[in-house]
């Protein structure tokens, strides 16, 4: 036997205590290795006009985790997708995504929708899956990280601003808030801004017309539900930059003064500070991206909340576009390569009509898009109800059948004068859109027949099993499973 040889205090390993340490070691750098080459896709979700970005997200994890009905969702169909967890996200410094609250306010007596966006928030995913690919089989790479990105849509608007200048935004802003249904709302600001130049104190002015824009800024935010897209995006979240300098400027037309170069040094610092930050640190790290749209919402409105929604998507897009020889095109590497436009609230019309609300966005994608050079990856149109708060009815009215849906609708909601309490279901025939979108764009609001559509808030479903409970039940929704497969199945192989 030979002699053991080390420092005093060692105490030598017998070859079988050796060899079962060197067993666990490579068991431990196999998981090591099998962590290191599990792939990670990370998901952006934003929306504009109130569209559900929160409730898209909460239904999607939870669909995902009970093994939901996704028939179109092709892994899941094939019988491939073993299980789904939450894992602790990658990102320390990137709020949690509240889903356990969001599931709660679902599952509450009433139910009730959960809060909006109003910052960044990060969730992931960890879904477990049988590869049909024979090497990944063999290699036992099973599995897919899903990072899952919620920011508001103003921040994703406000990447329009990089390849502004100060003048340009000042006109452009000028140009919005001098429309007819923002006039108004813009009157005390502009009647400041058109003196403020004169003013001895710059420092001054710029607090109070900041003060009176950011005024403006929501007032017009609040009478159209969030669709224009008016910057800066922070002005409404100033988060921990409220009373910073960042936040005090506004648009100003008169050049050469004091107030006019402060104010055009804030907006350049705005975007150095704010805008340029998230592009770099967080939309630049995305892989596919989902924007959901209230294309009834903006129907229902009328001519100038299409208008606006029309100019928020050429916003949107511009921001998936490389700009010629800009801050942008230098830093873009076209890493989204796929993007989703969603009308949601597709459960709010009936079946006939779905087909309808999705050519009625991609007319309005379209459009913008034909404003944009280069929209860049692969661009797809949808219209889905992630959590679907109606059921298909008819009533017969005479030897006329017509397709409705039946709801709670939402505490205060009137239909043909008649107020709801938030407690009783409702039939409600909420009219056809029109077959050409066209049409539906020419003269929103209207159905086929020329009367008014009827667009109707309603309540959550209540989920039937609460937080924690075997085998709850599957989440309604309408398209969610499509959706996923086009946003993740080829992740899935």
């Amino acid at each position: 036997m030979s002699a053991y040889v080390g420092e005093p205090g060692d105490v030598p390993l017998s070859r079988p205590t050796f060899e079962i340490l060197s067993r666990a070691q490579l068991r431990t750098a196999g998981q090591s290795l099998k962590e290191a080459l599990t792939p990670t896709v990370r998901l952006g979700v934003t929306g504009l006009s109130r569209a559900g970005k929160t409730v898209f997200i909460t239904a999607l994890v939870r669909n995902l985790m009970i093994g939901g009905r996704l028939p179109f969702f092709t892994p899941e169909a094939e019988g491939r997708v073993r299980d789904c967890n939450l894992e602790p996200q990658p990102d320390d410094a990137i709020p949690r995504f509240d889903y356990e609250a969001h599931l709660a306010s679902l599952a509450a007596d009433p139910p009730e929708w959960p809060d909006s966006t109003r910052r960044i928030s990060e969730l992931r995913l960890s879904l477990a899956f049988r590869p049909r690919d024979i090497v990944r089989r063999t290699l036992g790479l099973d599995r897919l990280h899903i990072d899952i990105v919620d920011y508001p849509g103003e921040w994703l608007i406000d990447l329009a601003l990089l390849d502004q200048s100060y003048t340009t935004w000042s006109a452009d802003a000028l140009r919005k808030a001098e429309a007819r249904h923002r006039a108004s709302l813009s009157a005390e600001w502009r009647a400041f801004a058109g003196n403020a130049a004169a003013q001895a104190d710059a420092e001054q002015a710029a607090i109070e017309g900041a003060r009176k824009f950011t005024a403006y800024l929501a007032a017009a935010k609040a009478s159209e539900h969030g669709v224009g897209a008016l910057t800066p995006g922070r002005f409404l979240m100033p988060g921990d930059l409220a009373g910073s300098p960042l936040l005090t400027f506004f648009p100003l037309l008169a050049e050469d003064t004091a107030l006019h170069r402060l104010l055009e040094k804030r907006f350049e610092s705005y975007k150095r500070e704010v805008v340029k930050p998230f592009f770099r640190n967080h939309f630049l790290k995305l892989d596919r991206q989902v924007v959901l749209v209230d294309v009834l919402g903006a129907l229902s409105r009328g001519p100038e909340s299409v208008t606006d929604l029309e100019e928020a998507l050429t916003g949107v897009l511009a921001a998936f576009r490389p700009g010629t020889n800009s801050w942008l095109s230098n830093l873009y590497t076209r890493r989204i390569d796929r993007v989703l436009f969603a009308a949601t609230k597709a459960d709010h019309v009936s079946r006939a009509s779905h087909d309808r609300l999705e050519a009625i966005l991609m007319a309005l994608t379209e459009r913008a898009a034909s404003r944009v050079t280069s929209a860049g990856g692969d661009v797809r149109v949808m219209a889905l109800a992630a959590l679907r708060a109606t059921r298909e009815a008819e009533v017969r009215r005479g030897t006329e059948t017509l397709p409705c849906i039946a709801g709670i609708p939402m505490p205060g909601e009137v239909v043909a004068g008649k107020s709801f309490d938030g407690k009783r279901e409702a039939v409600i025939f909420p009219g056809d859109l029109p077959a050409d979108a066209n049409d539906a764009l020419a003269h929103p609001g209207q159905t086929m027949t020329g009367t008014a559509a009827t667009f109707v808030r309603f309540r959550p479903p209540r989920l039937a099993t609460p937080i924690g409970a075997h085998e709850p039940a599957p989440t309604p929704h309408i398209r969610l499973d499509r959706a996923l497969d086009y946003l993740i199945g080829d992740w899935l192989p």
